[in-house]
């Protein structure tokens, strides 16, 4: 009798918790999902774009870049960060950065313009931090020390 009670308990915790997730892993895509999939990583890449345009100390590096590209490939990139499916089909991040000579001010400057393209595009604290924390282990692909 104590056998099959410890079994019955022991089933009804283990339903209580894979119904709640706590043993599931969260989906690869949870990220991808937040930036509200394709069409929101789009819609970012957009608004992160124009507020380059509106940036004297940035839109120089910008100057004679193919801007179709350039957002093909952001949204390659943070589609394939965030766990989406897709495919990055750029260049590295070294050899895009490689000989433009960004400093660690304008690398900051550029946090800045995505954090406010992240609030523009309505992305929650939590998922503008999970972005960022995926954006900050690059700045040491992007900035070129002297």
């Amino acid at each position: 009798m104590k056998i099959i009670q410890s079994l019955s308990i022991t089933l009804y915790v283990t339903s209580i918790i894979l119904t709640t997730g706590c043993l599931s892993p969260q989906p690869k895509d949870d990220l991808f999902q937040q930036l509200g999939g394709l069409p929101g990583i789009e819609r970012f890449v957009d608004i992160f774009i124009s507020e380059i345009g509106e940036s004297k100390e940035i839109r120089p590096y910008f100057e004679d870049t193919n801007l179709d590209r350039f957002r093909e490939k952001q949204i390659e990139h943070i589609c394939l960060l965030s766990g989406g499916p897709c495919t990055y089909t750029g260049d590295s991040i070294v050899d895009s950065h490689r000989g433009m000579g960004v400093n660690e001010a304008d690398f900051n400057t550029l946090v800045d313009i995505t954090i406010r393209a992240m609030n523009k595009t309505g992305y929650s604290i939590a998922t503008r931090n999970r972005m960022l924390a995926l954006i900050a282990p690059l700045r040491s692909e992007v900035i070129e020390i002297e």
